[in-house]
């Protein structure tokens, strides 16, 4: 059904998933069937049971198959929308961010401070900033996302076929992601894994967080020393999962959270950033390593932020 028959609908829609769809979220799915819907208006029709998959009740993240048959509600598609204002700096930026890029596939070493995706009271991200840099491209998709106070390592696909791979990949835990990160105190040199499920949950105020709790999703990071300073440790993260704040939630149940997270850290950590001159998360996503049937194995790395260079030179002093 083309977006202008959709915009006309006023009925509930019955879509089989083709092949080319397979192993996408559903989330995702819908919000390219039903463009310009807002996301919150998606995941509310799921609270609510309106969206199914074979005529069962399903989540957002639920992984569509080739054959499912998806029930789409009556929800109303805007005519006309002003698009989002997406601020120029951002665009140039991510530009002179391109770490590589072929023909279905491109890495960014994406700068802290920007989301991944617009949502979450955010009229735009990283996906969405380029797209407005580059109109022309036919097909970009976000493979997987790292969060907005993250700086490093984000795929994008070009084509399809690469989103599909990547994401089988992704989902057999076989993509070699590396972060690293700064933490308060002696890492101990034989905390190597911590396997510890994650529960997500919001707060009164509607923010999202996460804790340990065997209620919740499992989890395994992998860790190292790479550095030792004065009351702080440079270490290498390598998230076997992919979790929400795994990596962040991890350390800190290790007693040792990241330095510069407002989320999970103490206020004693935020006076030994003020001393460090530490203005943000210390996580940064370094390297990406998967195999593609055309290219064979490839790997990709970030450089740090010159920022977080410069507090680890006045560690070292």
């Amino acid at each position: 059904m083309s977006e202008k028959e959709t915009k006309q609908s006023g009925h509930v829609r019955h879509v089989t998933v083709d092949g080319d769809s397979a192993g996408q979220r559903l989330d995702n799915y819908l919000l390219r069937e039903l463009k310009g819907v807002p996301r919150t208006r998606i995941y509310r029709a799921f609270r609510k049971g309106e969206v199914r998959v074979n005529k069962g009740r399903t989540k957002a993240d639920y992984r569509v198959k080739a054959g499912d048959v998806l029930r789409i509600p009556p929800i109303r598609v805007p005519e006309t929308s002003e698009p989002a204002a997406i601020p120029r700096r951002w665009s140039e930026i991510l530009l002179k961010s391109v770490v590589y890029e072929d023909k279905g596939l491109l890495v960014i070493n994406k700068p802290s401070g920007l989301a991944v995706h617009g949502g979450s009271g955010l009229s735009y991200g990283l996906i969405e900033c380029l797209r407005h840099a580059r109109p022309d491209e036919k097909y970009l998709e976000l493979i997987h996302r790292i969060d907005r106070d993250t700086s490093g390592c984000v795929m994008v696909a070009k084509r399809r076929p690469v989103l599909r791979e990547i994401h089988r990949q992704l989902r057999a835990s076989t993509v070699d992601k590396r972060y690293l990160a700064l933490v308060r105190g002696h890492w101990p040199k034989h905390n190597r894994v911590i396997d510890a499920p994650l529960f997500k949950f919001k707060l009164p105020s509607g923010e999202s967080r996460v804790r340990v709790a065997k209620e919740g999703k499992e989890a395994m990071t992998r860790f190292s020393v790479i550095e030792r300073y004065n009351d702080a440790t440079l270490i290498e993260a390598r998230p076997v999962t992919g979790r929400t704040h795994q990596i962040r939630v991890h350390a800190q149940h290790a007693g040792h959270p990241l330095l510069g997270d407002d989320k999970y850290s103490s206020d004693k950590d935020s006076q030994f950033c003020a001393e460090i001159g530490l203005k943000r998360l210390f996580l940064h996503a370094q390297s990406l390593s998967f195999t593609l049937p055309e290219q064979g194995r490839m790997s990709f790395e970030s450089p740090l932020d010159p920022a977080l260079e410069r507090v680890l030179v006045t560690l070292r002093k």
